[in-house]
């Protein structure tokens, strides 16, 4: 019976729930290194939306950064006491979201314009990590309003910079001892549009920033200079192809089975058609199987870059902007991974699977400390493409999920 009343409740608050997520899909909360502002217009309209739901606690652990107007990166834990506080559950979201990307490719709606049609809400950061932060908040709000005390504390961590690394985020909240070995803890954050999939392992991440330096000249002498452009390009084209070869094993325990290494960003070079570049950046985003270590990856594309150098004249930069080797996977039969299978079944009606994905997510953070994160939400997989969405119903269905964990 009372899970009956709290799936009913949840179902009375859905035009509140897509509310609030349209209400927060209009607050740009971009990290300063893709120019944005900050999370913290966006940490304050939460902020109101947390103290309306009624939580016992709400605390704030800021880190300063000088580079945003607010010059603080913001993160919130909302608290709701349980019968015990000595296992407690936490769900960690993020409050930051990818720029837009090229807003001609939107045909639904502007990025930052909420729009919902169809069983769907469109924006930016409406799946990637809207969906799950106003579930996970709207679960507790269904107890609160029903008077349901949960059986362990619930603590709802909802956090910055998750995009860029977690540095000022999750990593920030880890320093600060707030979490036990002993607690469970989700991070709704990858999953599938069946809801039926508990990612409990991700791959190794290597983001590089390739600066490529050789001399401008006018387009109609390029004899006279050297084309930093395109031996950037060629060195890119290398590298795709090299890495893709050498690191080719499969591992069918991750969805993608494979190591990836993709160029991706490219750094605007010059003003004019008629300019050879002297100096020219790309990046590359690599997803790397626990088969193999970083160091020796990082070891290969040193090489190459030595002999691209050698064979060119041109002075490269290599620059590591992420490096996280893979974290050990979490135990299938632990006991995060058990309840929320049991709450999946129980809320969606399906027979959840374990798996790994290319990673990305603060549930790595997690697991290098010794705590056995675990991941799910239900998505069609949208993150960070033009009309990113999210399906109402599963918005709705993930609320239950959560509230569930709260008193099993």
């Amino acid at each position: 019976m009372e899970t009956q009343q709290i799936f009913q409740k949840i179902d009375t608050l859905k035009p509140q729930i897509i509310g609030a997520l349209a209400q927060l899909i209009r607050i740009p909360a971009i990290g300063p290194e893709n120019n944005g502002e900050g999370e913290q217009e966006k940490a304050e309209a939460l902020t109101k939306i947390l103290k309306e739901t009624g939580f016992d606690k709400i605390e704030h652990y800021d880190v300063e950064d000088p580079r945003v107007p607010s010059r603080k990166r913001p993160n919130i834990v909302a608290t709701l006491n349980g019968e015990t506080n000595a296992q407690k559950l936490w769900i960690v979201t993020h409050l930051d979201v990818v720029p837009a990307g090229e807003e001609a490719l939107w045909k639904v709606t502007k990025p930052f314009e909420p729009f919902v049609i169809d069983n769907r809400v469109y924006g930016r950061g409406s799946e990637d990590n809207g969906q799950s932060l106003v579930a996970s908040l709207f679960a507790i709000n269904a107890l609160k309003l029903l008077g349901i005390k949960p059986k362990r504390t619930v603590k709802l961590a909802f956090v910055a910079d998750e995009e860029m690394g977690s540095t000022m985020g999750i990593q920030h909240l880890i320093g600060k001892n707030l979490f036990s070995k002993d607690d469970l803890v989700v991070v709704p954050d990858s999953g599938n549009p069946e809801g039926n999939f508990v990612e409990i392992a991700e791959k190794s991440i290597l983001w590089l920033k390739i600066t490529t330096l050789g001399k401008q000249t006018h387009g109609s002498s390029p004899n006279k200079g050297l084309n930093a452009h395109r031996i950037g390009m060629q060195l890119a084209i290398a590298l795709d192809e090299t890495l893709h070869a050498k690191y080719n094993e499969r591992n069918d325990y991750f969805d993608v089975p494979y190591s990836t290494f993709e160029p991706t960003k490219k750094d605007k070079n010059v003003d004019a058609v008629n300019i050879v570049p002297g100096e020219d950046t790309l990046y590359f985003d690599c997803r790397i199987l626990p088969n193999y270590s970083l160091e020796d990856v990082l070891t290969y594309i040193n090489k190459a870059v030595a002999d691209f150098e050698g064979k060119t004249g041109a002075k490269i930069h290599l620059e590591i902007l992420q490096k996280q080797s893979s974290p050990a996977l979490v135990e299938g039969n632990s006991q995060a991974v058990a309840l929320l299978k049991r709450a999946i079944k129980e809320a969606r009606g399906v027979d959840a699977t374990v798996g790994g994905v290319g990673g990305g997510t603060c549930a790595a953070f997690f697991r290098k400390v010794g705590i056995p994160a675990v991941v799910w939400s239900t998505v069609d997989e949208v993150a960070h493409q033009p009309d990113e969405y999210c399906v109402v119903g599963n918005l709705v269905a993930d609320a239950k999920v959560f509230a569930l964990l709260a008193f099993m």
